[in-house]
């Protein structure tokens, strides 16, 4: 009982020196292909004459 007692102190926290970074990369690729295409396809079936 007496060891924890020992390590019950106190916990500080403290802010960085430097300021904190995220970097987020967002692809979004891949939902403007799929908009592209579902939009091709809605052209195409409208105009089956074009091909």
């Amino acid at each position: 009982m007496s060891g924890s007692m020992a390590l019950g102190g106190c916990i500080s926290v403290n802010a960085p020196d430097k300021p904190i970074v995220i970097e987020l990369n967002i692809n979004i690729k891949q939902e403007v292909i799929y908009r592209l295409a579902e939009d091709a396809g809605n052209t195409i079936d409208k105009n089956p004459e074009i091909f």
